[in-house]
């Protein structure tokens, strides 16, 4: 994980608000960068395969100046192994949360505009586009 004092946020006395064109990608972690492995199978998420084309498109977000996160339902127990993969693979990103909850159907509520896309097996035609709702 590369870190440092973030520099795409607007502060104008109120919480932080990215600047115009900068997107904070949430990103999963199995099944969408890597096979899906599941928690109870720690063994195999060392060798895990990557998904073709996610760590060009990833990638190529951050180098433009994106906000990536990787939110996974792996727990902190295996961090080191998850983080040392995504290195090894050459995946660039700012943060990583554990934990997520499991089994998915996920309803997402926040005060702050959202754009969701489930992952189909390919980053072709995922756009980072936000629209009026």
């Amino acid at each position: 994980m590369e870190k440092g004092k973030p520099t795409f946020f607007e502060n104008k006395g109120k919480s932080p608000q990215l600047c115009n064109g900068i997107t904070n990608f949430i990103i999963d972690l199995d099944g969408v960068v890597c096979e899906d492995i599941p928690n109870e199978e720690p063994e195999r998420m060392a060798n895990a395969s990557e998904i073709p084309d996610t760590k060009e498109q990833i990638n190529k977000w951050y180098e433009t100046g994106h906000i990536i996160t990787f939110f996974t339902s792996r727990t902190e127990e295996h961090r080191n192994v998850t983080e040392k993969w995504l290195s090894e693979h050459g995946f660039r990103y700012h943060n990583i949360i554990f934990c997520k909850p499991r089994g998915g159907n996920y309803f997402y509520i926040d005060d702050k505009q959202i754009a969701a896309t489930r992952f189909l097996g390919s980053f072709n035609g995922i756009s980072c586009t936000f629209h009026e709702s």
